[in-house]
């Protein structure tokens, strides 16, 4: 009797632990390929780089983080915009950024169902500025992979 019990507490146990981890899992996956914007001739020495980032959706919930590198100038914005791809569109929220040539963007936010949708449709997007390029550098729509 008590090998049954503890069998059947050793498997409760399992299982929830496996539930458990089905629900970290379950959180919606982001990438972005960040990019310059595109250039006008007069713009065009002063934008360069690359980057990359990853988000996360939980519930209502958004994690971003990436890394950027080959700026011509020091970073001095990062901000999530909504516009559908290829086109820019309004700032909602402020990321965090290393302000050098080279460093990370990130943060957390709180998103309404409509952003939630937006998100999922492809119309979110990373801008990071620079010194150089006040209006935009670096971009990337955050899309499910």
């Amino acid at each position: 009797m008590r090998r049954v019990r503890a069998l059947s507490c050793a498997l409760a146990v399992v299982a929830v632990l496996a539930f458990e981890g089905v629900v970290v899992a379950e959180g919606d996956a982001f990438k972005a390929r960040l990019s310059p914007v595109p250039v006008e001739s007069s713009t065009l020495a002063g934008i360069t780089g690359s980057g990359s980032a990853t988000a996360t959706l939980g519930a209502r919930t958004l994690s971003v983080s990436g890394s950027f590198q080959g700026l011509q100038s020091p970073a001095t914005v990062a901000q999530l915009h909504l516009g559908p791809k290829g086109v820019r569109g309004p700032v909602l929220f402020e990321l965090s950024v290393t302000k050098a040539v080279s460093g990370t963007v990130g943060g957390t936010f709180m998103l309404t169902p409509e952003q939630v949708e937006a998100l999922k449709r492809g119309r979110i997007y990373i801008q990071i500025h620079s010194e150089k390029a006040p209006e935009g550098n670096l971009w990337g729509w955050l899309l499910q992979p």
